[in-house]
């Protein structure tokens, strides 16, 4: 069983979100990249990170992973705050551009996605990863698969 649904059986997506911020959890991929889901609201989720050493590609600057990474959980996030509790979804595509070279003295980034449509099989997002200044450094769109349970 996933750990949304551990904390919140029969709850809504947004419902399950919001426990699994206030009971402070992390998938695994939250902590080995070293990022958090820090709002979310309906049809919007915000993950933030400082992005730093353990995120380093071999030509010295972020891994072009950890951004995607944190827009996919962006987008996907923000598409589990439309699911009832019947519904899961998952990622079916997702593109990136990347503005802006990440490097450890960026300095905090927020991933900020949210729903552009939600239908009943599929599902469209968007996000943005940006620093405290609102300056940009990746954007993805996503288009999310929904399943019912």
């Amino acid at each position: 069983m996933s750990m949304v649904r551990q904390l919140g059986e029969g709850l809504s997506g947004l419902e399950q979100l919001r426990a699994l911020i206030a009971a402070g959890k992390r998938p695994g991929i939250a902590v080995s990249l070293d990022f958090a889901l820090s709002e979310v609201g309906e049809g919007t989720a915000v993950f933030t990170g400082t992005p730093g050493q353990h995120a380093y590609n071999p030509i010295g600057m972020v891994h072009g992973g950890y951004a995607a990474t944190l827009l996919d959980s962006a987008c996907g996030c923000a598409v589990h705050t439309r699911l009832s509790a019947q519904q899961t979804y998952t990622t079916l595509e997702l593109k990136v551009a990347y503005h802006k070279t990440i490097t450890d003295t960026t300095g905090p980034l927020r991933a900020e996605g949210r729903v552009v449509t939600f239908g009943r099989r599929v599902a469209f997002a968007e996000a943005k990863l940006i620093d405290a200044a609102g300056k940009l450094y990746a954007s993805a769109t996503s288009t999310l698969l929904v399943i019912e349970q």
